[in-house]
């Protein structure tokens, strides 16, 4: 597999459907009148909603030329830093990735993986799924395990089984942990801080939601690895030693793991929690580097093949940018807040009963043009806390409900540059992926729902 390289295809279908979205966007800047929320600066240096005051109708709409050009000039507006992180690791990522891959340190270590623990392949996905997962829920993780898919991905290939339940195992269990966020610092602890509870509070519900949100992943891949299992692969299976690559190996998983544990610090190092990016890059380059030295591969033709990943991976930045505009093009001509706006109103008609899947609601269809749970929170968070308290519903629940719609809908959503990335760098459409884990979606998105239901019923 060339982590390196977007597919063709997928690359192809993806461009396809996020320009398609471009153009639906465009047309409801046409549909939606221009409003917006007075802002305020919060204590904690913030801009957020400013709730004392109405909202009102204003001129917006944005002319076509910057509709046209608005993939590249999100990179002129505020907050435009995650993306420039993002495009920055996953060009380090293809930097690295190229030679690891052609002085054969990636091939060696799963094939030493797979020897050891090809007979409890099962074992595996349960192991893999829960370190995946806790990363997403403890930290935060989500761009930052885009090194490893393709790592899990080619050990579920040579272990008997696909590239689909590789990225179940590792991208999709991390954005189930994003979601559940039992200590997640950028949708749960955001979220809380402008809500004016105590950090991380209330975590016997999320640790609750984890369980069975684990459980309900376990049992959909388990029952999907049963179908594709290849029953041989394993028989004939021989693996060699070889010195030089032993050695190569052992040094890019020892560094990694200590990238690992830097950014699992941070769930106790507040400090650190804006860093974690950086530190898994910065980590992930020097592990690359010191194993393709060690493995025997000369200088020179490191650079060479450091290139010509970076060369393969360079229109993948388009996807990024594409899926980005989305939500310039919606701020520009002002009508997030007009969304917001006519949301808050229809909450304020509905039953109590369902104004918490209401709420799940607004940050599942917000999700679709604000990938960043933290821009989210405060978009979110100073409006719907006042209107549950309406209807005597905690700001706990309501937190939830807005992680539950940010988290998982961030590994469905064609607008997310995370997963149009990863799928690309897996050679899977993005038609394929959802056909393969709508089920999933389906069901938990029940899950969820009852989960917010009961949390209401207990008066959590």
């Amino acid at each position: 597999m060339n982590a390196e390289k977007i597919n063709l295809k997928s690359y192809v279908s993806s461009l396809i459907v996020l320009f398609l979205l471009m153009v639906l966007t465009y047309v409801l800047t046409f549909i939606i009148p221009s409003g917006e929320y007075p802002r305020i600066i919060n204590e904690a240096g913030n801009e957020v909603i400013d709730i004392s005051s109405e909202f009102s109708f204003v001129d917006g709409n944005i002319p076509f030329w910057k509709w046209l050009l608005s993939p590249f000039l999100v990179l002129t507006v505020s907050g435009s830093f995650t993306i420039i992180a993002v495009i920055i690791l996953l060009i380090v990522i293809a930097g690295i990735f190229s030679p690891l891959n052609e002085s054969n340190v990636i091939r060696y270590l799963i094939e030493k993986i797979a020897y050891k623990y090809g007979n409890k392949k099962y074992k595996l996905i349960v192991v893999l799924t829960l370190v995946f997962m806790l990363q997403g829920s403890l930290i935060g993780s989500y761009e930052e395990v885009v090194p490893l898919v393709p790592i899990i991905v080619a050990l579920s290939l040579m272990i008997g089984f696909d590239v689909l339940l590789g990225i179940g195992m590792s991208l999709v269990a991390t954005g189930c942990g994003f979601a559940v966020g039992i200590t997640n610092p950028f949708t749960i602890g955001v979220a809380q801080e402008l809500a004016g509870l105590p950090m991380f509070s209330g975590s016997w519900f999320r640790i609750l939601s984890f369980i069975l949100v684990y459980a309900l992943l376990l049992l959909f891949l388990i029952t999907y690895a049963k179908k594709i299992e290849k029953k041989d692969t394993m028989a004939n299976f021989t693996f060699e030693k070889n010195e030089k690559l032993d050695k190569a190996s052992n040094a890019f998983v020892i560094i990694l793991g200590v990238g690992v544990l830097i950014v699992l610090s941070s769930a106790f190092i507040k400090f650190l929690q804006d860093y974690t990016m950086i530190i898994v890059m910065l980590m992930f380059l020097i592990a690359g580097i010191v194993s393709s030295i060690l493995s025997g591969i000369s200088f020179k033709d490191f650079m060479k093949s450091a290139g010509r990943g970076i060369v393969g991976i360079i229109p993948a930045v388009i996807l990024i940018l594409m899926a980005s505009s989305i939500k310039y093009t919606l701020t520009e001509a002002k009508v997030l807040d007009t969304i917001m706006y006519y949301s808050s109103n229809i909450a304020k008609e509905i039953p109590r009963f369902t104004v918490i899947l209401f709420i799940y609601l607004i940050a599942l269809v917000l999700e679709f043009f604000i990938a960043s749970g933290s821009a989210k929170a405060f978009l979110l968070i100073p409006l719907i806390v006042p209107i549950a308290s309406i209807f005597n519903i905690s700001p706990q629940l309501c937190i939830v409900a807005y992680a539950f719609g940010d988290g998982f809908s961030n590994i469905f959503y064609p607008t997310n540059p995370v997963l149009l990335i990863t799928l690309g760098l897996n050679e899977v459409k993005y038609s394929d992926y959802i056909k393969r884990f709508v089920l999933f979606a389906v069901v938990n998105l029940i899950l969820t729902s009852a989960l917010l239901i009961f949390g209401l019923l207990i008066g959590y």
